[in-house]
């Protein structure tokens, strides 16, 4: 989920100073966008009456949490993992 537009939220990431580059910088920013999109999932899940979507919202919140912790300790392994996991949200 590459997005060429203006409103970019992760444009800060193309010109950021010690950012890594290479392929380990494309999956943290893949993993940034899936992120995103599934928070976004999240307040869909929230919005759904009668807390029917209470089970989905708070996996995927889990989910999203711990795709941070891999981003905050940088641990390439559980960054693909949960990219892969979070790619296949709906």
């Amino acid at each position: 989920m590459t997005s060429t537009s203006a409103n970019d939220p992760l444009d800060f990431l193309n010109s950021a100073p010690g950012m890594p580059g290479g392929q380990t910088a494309d999956l943290i920013q893949k993993l940034l966008y899936e992120i995103i999109r599934v928070k976004e999932l999240i307040t869909y899940y929230d919005s759904i009456p009668n807390g029917a979507g209470q089970l989905g919202s708070s996996i995927l919140n889990e989910l999203v949490t711990e795709a941070y912790n891999s981003l905050v300790n940088y641990d390439t392994v559980l960054m693909k993992k949960y990219y892969d996991l979070l790619l296949n949200c709906d």
